[in-house]
């Protein structure tokens, strides 16, 4: 399905169904509350997943599933249980569409479980939980970590080429939301953790008199020793110095 601007309307004469405007002030709403959720990753997958239940025709079911390192699946975000079963008996048998779709960088479409044959195991496993068709968007890809967006319906032969494109376009606003939410939330991790290595580093200098680099040099070899993240040690001394002052 095309999605046409007004403007478009304006200068083609083009003019789209009521169903065209309507999904595109709804991407828009959406899109809208992604940005207010930017600093949230979690949400953000949530409110995507929901969005693509109430918006995708057929869809009863969702979840974004992450891969990581290549092997190790996780249910990010859920709507409804059968998600999170597909998503489990993917990460058990080490196989499936979700898979497929996030490492593969792919669009999957299953019509009818009953009767697919790439993946049979996950296939009878899903159709026994009341999954009768799929459809699976790739979402992200960070080195060795991948994620993807799926949605599941009881009906076989629900997903028509509409219901694939749309879903689409919520998979490419989900792709920009997400990466921008992880973004701002490794950006505040490192200004917090800055922050606390610091705070650190001027309680050594003062309670052993060194200076700024002798009291970094003494919190990195005390990090190496204990094997402990030099920001997660950062931040034990400085609790550790707040309780003895109460």
């Amino acid at each position: 399905m095309a999605i046409i601007s007004e403007q478009t309307v304006e200068s083609t004469g083009i003019r789209p169904s009521v169903t065209d405007f309507v999904l595109s002030r709804r991407l828009a709403e959406i899109a809208e509350k992604l940005r207010r959720q930017h600093s949230d990753p979690d949400r953000v997958l949530l409110t995507i997943t929901e969005s693509a239940v109430a918006n995708v025709p057929a869809a009863e079911f969702a979840s974004i599933t992450t891969v990581l390192q290549g092997k190790f699946v996780h249910s990010a975000a859920l709507v409804g249980e059968p998600a999170g079963h597909c998503d489990k008996i993917q990460e058990q048998l080490g196989e499936g569409p979700c898979l497929e779709s996030a490492i593969e960088q792919t669009t999957i479409r299953i019509d009818d479980m009953d009767s697919d044959t790439r993946w049979p195991l996950f296939a009878d496993a899903a159709s026994a939980l009341g999954v009768k068709s799929m459809i699976c968007f790739q979402l992200y890809v960070e080195g060795v970590n991948f994620g993807a967006l799926n949605l599941h319906s009881t009906r076989t032969d629900a997903f028509s080429v509409e219901a694939e494109s749309i879903g689409s376009l919520f998979a490419a606003h989900a792709a920009i939301a997400f990466s921008s939410a992880r973004e701002e939330q490794q950006i505040r991790a490192a200004l917090t953790s800055r922050d606390l290595i610091g705070q650190a580093k001027g309680m050594l200098m003062e309670r052993y008199n060194l200076n700024s680099q002798a009291a970094f040099a003494l919190l990195a070899k005390l990090s190496q020793d204990t094997n402990v993240k030099l920001a997660d040690l950062a931040e034990q001394l400085v609790i550790d110095a707040a309780k003895s002052t109460d």
